[in-house]
């Protein structure tokens, strides 16, 4: 019998004997399913295969012209061989991501893997059998004979110190077949939940694992689950929340994409758990590849007898809706999605009742957030000890971030909690790009905070990001380097934060326009001051502090409460930018291009009037062939003088 089918017969074990056989000649046609799974798995493949990483990261780097240079390929060289399109393994700063496999060897993968090169890189495996060394990224530990002298992908500095729960499949397998995610042991645990536990058994599985909300406040799931199960009422809602707002955050798009059914079995799981006859997934309209592929699993799970009335003879009924928000970030907190689902503006409601009490149209509702979703039902395959022996004491498992910024690896990582800053930025992430000195992380978005490298060694878990003023999020990992003014990206998080206002309570609606207003006139050049605006400047710096405490005490939701967090945690680490900003009226990483002084050095310049023409308040003076000169009173520091100097005669202090 073909290896690798113990986790179906594992979930599958004890449950009723016709559901199990309904279930797998379903999913492969006879009850004798080993070879079909294994022929799905492609543990040897019979014919070659060709993967392209096609998410919307693989998509926006130029998949698409190397899946058209692979069919062309494969077409004027007369070869016969499948092309699959599979979601962002995670590196996305490798894409185009292209992955071979040829009949008895095992599957090689190749980086920047452009339509021009895509011819190249295929010649090196069908014709030579000897990948092209320039573009190789690793080939896999599976699926047959092992190419000699090509590492393995486990071994690249991105995989090494990973550990993959979430991200296991994705990047891996076709997202759009419901039987390669059965022939892996995909829905075996929603059926083994359904026949062989019981509601609070489900829940007591997910609370001895450790698990918590992956969205950002880090509550217990399995208690959440509870509170909702022992809420009284003839309809309860479970929720998964795909809105996904933060900046610099791309993990839920990346999973869903790459792995939809992973998701779906996690929020089935989920609703038998607290008695939900009825789900919905919140997603932003802007995500169509997550959306369709979403859809093309919902709807092949409801042909595979997953959904609907009396799924698999349990007596459980279960429909899945999609629900696509606008993009409002206001809409990631939990009262407010619920409102948006209701047809109402998205607002926040005061809390209590919480939504496991009084949630959806007034019914009890449960709202976890993908990644939440997605590590359940590896937690009920492999058991709760499992799930719960990875991590720090108060933060089992492990968690996904959307590496980004300045670093030379971008890409979604996946690390056990209790890793280090320090690791995930210099040993996954490759350190700062460009040879750059390292300044600072964002973590956990625009409610996050920034940490220094005075702080780098810090453990990656609820408990320890909170001492320094951060706090994790959904996952967004946002890489500075010492070009990074933290003022500006202090102003940066505040505009978004104020833009993204709802606007219903006043502490968030006017507290943020006046936090973004001082930091607005902090990075300013004093010729834009009149009057007593120096004045008003150093008063509003005085109360800038104050102002955070009262916008996070007394704010009504989530968002305002974590408003003034970009502000706070860069004024505790890094006050000397903002001393320098207020006293010097100087920005030292040069990143505040309004406070810059921009000036002509007369021996680089030719007078070849570049500069004269293109600036746009004629603050710039000369004769052709004549070294030019900057009236500074004109000159408002939009840098258009320098970025034109074919000389590098323009500087700025």
């Amino acid at each position: 019998m073909p290896q690798n089918n113990g986790l179906i017969d594992n979930n599958l074990a004890g449950i009723p004997a016709s559901a199990r056989k309904a279930f797998l000649t379903r999913a492969f046609g006879s009850e004798d399913y080993a070879q079909k799974a294994a022929a799905l798995r492609r543990e040897s493949a019979e014919r070659a295969i060709i993967y392209v990483g096609a998410g919307t990261c693989g998509l926006a780097a130029g998949a698409a012209k190397t899946l058209e240079a692979a069919r062309k390929y494969l077409k004027d060289n007369k070869l016969e061989a499948d092309i699959l399109e599979v979601g962002c393994i995670g590196l996305c700063a490798a894409e185009p991501l292209l992955d071979v496999q040829l009949p008895g060897h095992a599957r090689v993968g190749f980086q920047a893997a452009t339509g021009d090169i895509t011819p190249a890189l295929l010649d090196s495996v069908f014709k030579d059998r000897a990948p092209l060394k320039e573009h190789l990224l690793g080939q896999f530990e599976d699926g047959g004979k092992k190419w000699p002298k090509v590492p393995l992908l486990s071994d690249h500095p991105f995989f090494a110190k990973q550990l993959r729960f979430v991200l296991k499949h994705v990047g891996i397998v076709d997202p759009l077949s419901i039987q390669e995610h059965i022939a892996r042991g995909g829905y075996g645990a929603f059926l083994k939940v359904i026949h062989t536990m019981t509601p609070i058994q489900a829940c007591d599985v997910i609370e001895a694992s450790g698990l918590r909300g992956r969205g950002g406040g880090g509550f217990p799931t399995g208690k959440k689950w509870k509170i909702a199960l022992s809420s009284d009422a003839d309809q309860k809602y479970i929720i998964c929340n795909a809105d996904e707002g933060d900046p610099g955050a791309f993990m839920d798009r990346s999973v869903i994409e790459g792995d939809p059914h992973r998701v779906l079995e996690g929020i089935a799981i989920g609703a038998y758990a607290i008695h939900a006859s009825k789900a919905y997934i919140y997603i932003r309209a802007e995500y169509p590849l997550a959306i369709k592929n979403l859809k093309k699993a919902i709807a092949d799970a409801k042909a595979y007898g997953l959904l609907g009335e009396n799924i698999y003879g349990s007596g459980f009924d279960l429909d899945v809706i999609i629900k696509m928000g606008a993009g409002a970030f206001v809409c990631g907190e939990e009262t407010a999605l619920m409102n948006s689902i209701e047809g109402r503006r998205g607002m926040p409601k005061p809390r209590p009742p919480y939504p496991a009490v009084k949630g959806l149209f007034g019914k009890p509702t449960v709202i976890n957030n993908v990644e939440t979703f997605a590590n359940v039902p590896e937690i009920i395959s492999q058991g709760p000890a499992a799930f719960a022996a990875i991590g720090t004491k108060g933060s089992k498992g492990t968690k996904v971030f959307a590496l980004s910024g300045k670093v030379n690896r971008t890409g979604l990582v996946e690390i056990p909690m209790g890793t280090t800053l320090k690791e995930i930025v210099f040993d996954i992430g490759g350190g700062i790009e460009n040879g750059l000195g390292f300044k600072a992380v964002q973590i956990g978005g625009p409610s996050g905070g920034c940490i220094p490298q005075s702080h780098m060694t810090i453990q990656v878990d609820y408990e320890s990001l909170k001492t320094v003023g951060a706090m994790m999020g959904s996952g967004g990992l946002v890489v500075m380097d010492e070009t990074t003014c933290m003022v500006d990206v202090a102003k940066y998080f505040m505009d978004f934060i104020k833009r993204e206002s709802c606007g219903k309570c006043i502490p968030c609606r006017e507290g943020t326009l006046r936090m973004l207003e001082i930091l607005k006139a902090i990075t300013r050049h004093r010729r834009g001051e009149k009057d007593a605006d120096a004045l008003a400047r150093f008063s509003g710096i005085m109360n800038l502090e104050d102002l955070s405490q009262v916008i996070r005490e007394t704010s009504l939701c989530g968002l305002g409460q974590s408003a003034p967090n970009p502000v706070l945690s860069t004024l505790r680490w890094f006050r000397d930018e903002y001393e320098a900003h207020i006293f010097e009226r100087k920005c030292p990483a040069g990143a505040c291009t309004e406070m810059l002084e921009f000036s002509i050095d007369a021996e680089k310049c030719k007078g070849c009037t570049l500069c004269m023409k293109g600036c746009p308040t004629q603050a710039i003076v000369g004769k052709p062939k004549v070294p030019h000169y900057i009236i500074a009173e004109k000159c408002i520091s939009c840098g258009s003088c320098r970025t034109v100097c074919k000389f590098k005669a323009v500087s700025a202090a």
